[in-house]
């Protein structure tokens, strides 16, 4: 038989589990893939073993359990000033993937353009793909990443449907500012386009700053899927759980995607998470110190090698230029990293439309300190 033509023809494995498996042929150091090297509070997974003991193992509301709807809405409001309402506002879903993709899936249609900033996570443009969209990709501003407003302004026209914002972004660790997202109102202001906010890291934002947040900003949050990541809150990337908030008209639409994708995420860890949130804000309200501490640590290591750098302003990314090592482009320098140096990195080439031509890549800082200094080490010896 003749099997039909792929929806999605240029798209192949991922470059974070390519490169995770090459880490593991040759016994290297990962700090490519975005997973921390330690565990989540003991607390938590407790209160998760509590759960799944007490019998809270058949499906959760589609929606996702009263409580932690309720605790999110607790947070949000506390957090960026906005109330929610946890009934008709809040999705929980199995991971932020899924909240984006159920968002883009929601409202995009054929021949709608969506408005992408490269480097752009890779989930993106195939969730805009398959719905029969378009990606519009614009570049982001070296070295701080920061959008080009004339560009934004020249690529809206009547077939933009969405834009698409990373804050704290991955992979470069760039935030929006306060006056980013005023002028992201004022360009917006009188059009029906919608937003989709990728906060999925906005507890690690560092020295002194405050996310920015769509939800913050009150014209922003009626036009916007806000979506964040459980995983990336409490060192358990494994367990994908994640939430969007969203307007109600917007939910409604999420949700009718959202029952017919995964209908529900896992309850013992559901049930969990809303008593850990309420119970210890402490452990989110603490993490850019955390990771700070992580970061500074990391730099301070690399003060000794060939590769340049300047300190993220977010995220547990950074970026290193390698630009004094090899003349390499980026997705090789990747490869020979890890079978020379034994460090695995991400490429930053890989997130963009056309190549950049910078020679720059991502390394992970979410690990213990002895697996930050021995990988310095290997790094160092270059």
């Amino acid at each position: 038989m003749q099997y039909p033509e792929s929806k999605l023809p240029h798209v192949g494995t991922t470059i974070f589990s390519q490169m995770s498996q090459l880490a593991a042929e040759h016994d290297a150091i990962n700090l490519s893939q975005g997973f921390p090297d330690f565990d989540g509070p003991a607390e938590l997974r407790q209160r998760v073993s509590h759960y799944i003991e007490q019998g809270a193992n058949q499906y959760a509301p589609m929606p996702g359990v009263p409580a932690l709807r309720q605790a999110i809405a607790g947070k949000t409001e506390a957090l960026y000033g906005r109330p929610v309402c946890p009934d008709s506002e809040i999705t929980v879903t199995s991971g932020a993937t899924e909240a984006l993709f159920a968002a883009i899936s929601a409202v995009v249609r054929a021949g709608d353009e969506v408005i992408l900033f490269d480097p752009s996570y890779d989930s993106y443009q195939p969730a805009i793909e398959l719905n029969g969209g378009r990606a519009v990709r614009l570049p982001l501003q070296p070295p701080a990443f920061s959008i080009d407003w004339d560009a934004l302004r020249q690529a809206i026209n009547g077939r933009t449907r969405m834009i698409i914002v990373n804050t704290p972004h991955n992979p470069t660790g760039a935030v929006l500012s306060a006056g980013d997202l005023e002028r992201l109102a004022e360009l917006l202001r009188g059009s029906d386009i919608l937003l989709l906010g990728d906060e999925v890291y906005e507890h690690i934002v560092f020295d002194g700053a405050e996310h920015q947040s769509l939800l913050r900003h009150a014209e922003l949050a009626e036009r916007a899927f806000v979506v964040s990541s459980f995983g990336k809150t409490f060192h358990t990337t494994g367990w994908k759980v994640g939430y969007c908030v969203a307007p109600a008209a917007l939910t409604a639409e999420l949700r009718k995607v959202h029952q017919y994708l995964t209908f529900s995420t896992i309850t013992p860890v559901q049930l969990a998470l809303a008593d850990y949130l309420t119970s210890d804000p402490d452990h989110y309200l603490s993490l850019p110190a955390f990771y700070q501490q992580k970061r500074d640590l990391f730099c301070d290591l690399l003060q000794g090698s060939r590769f340049q750098l300047s300190p993220c302003p977010g995220t547990y990314f950074q970026l290193v230029d390698y630009s004094a090592i090899s003349e390499l482009p980026d997705v090789e320098f990747c490869r020979w990293l890890v079978e020379q140096a034994g460090v695995a990195a991400i490429p930053l080439s890989v997130f963009s439309e056309v190549d950049p031509g910078t020679r720059l890549v991502r390394l992970c800082f979410a690990k213990q300190a002895d697996t930050l200094k021995q990988a310095a080490e290997r790094l160092c010896r270059i």
